[in-house]
């Protein structure tokens, strides 16, 4: 499986805001972006020229660096939202929020995407009975999420409930037993990713 193996704090001070890649430690002053607020690298402290399009890069870099989704497969999730119906850029949110890895964070399971695809590779969870362990699994309505029976991580995914304060409303969580379901899409002003995503339209379609 290709994954992204970088320092993930130096992402969030290349895109100037916490991404919260890294769980619990985002939440503190050990935080990359709290401790140094400028982008990594001899020049980081440098003036950066401004342009369209630099600034329509740096929205697609932050997007799939938030989601945790290399290049390749972050294009295929664009040219796939381009071919539903509605509005691309809503779409492109929507098929990214509704991975395996992600609905995890959101439910609260897992605190970090980069926790939830390890929990997700290790076999720890299913999705209608059965055991899913691909974290860009696409999860649609009516799934049933479930901790695998006797698994190991339960303290871990315990701990990581604690550090949640609200589901979103497109889903349904049960902390106590561990178990979650998916009641429909996900709209728009649902999704909380700091993304302009008209702005990745705008590059894509050059």
């Amino acid at each position: 499986m290709a994954r992204d193996t970088g320092a993930q704090c130096k992402q969030c001070r290349r895109e100037g805001q916490k991404l919260f890649l890294k769980g619990e430690r985002c939440l503190t002053d050990k935080c990359g972006v709290e401790r140094r607020a400028y982008p990594p690298g001899d020049h980081g402290r440098g003036r950066q020229k401004q342009s369209e399009y630099r600034v329509q890069l740096r929205e697609k870099q932050k997007a799939r660096r938030y989601y945790g989704v290399l290049e390749k497969q972050f294009r295929l999730y664009y040219d796939k939202a381009s071919r539903q119906d509605g509005i691309t850029g809503e779409n492109l949110l929507a098929l990214l929020e509704r991975r395996f890895d992600n609905v995890l964070v959101r439910l609260g399971f897992a605190a970090s995407r980069r926790q939830a695809r390890q929990l997700i590779r290790h076999g720890h969870w299913t999705i209608n009975g059965r055991r899913v362990d691909i974290p860009s699994y696409q999860l649609k309505e009516g799934d049933v999420i479930a901790v695998k029976t006797g698994t190991s991580a339960d303290q871990l995914i315990r701990d990581a409930t604690e550090l949640t304060a609200q589901v979103p409303a497109w889903l349904q969580a049960d902390h106590d037993s561990l178990t979650a379901k998916i009641l429909r899409a996900p709209e728009r002003r649902e999704i909380t990713a700091p993304v302009q995503e008209q702005l990745i339209v705008e590059l894509y379609s050059k």
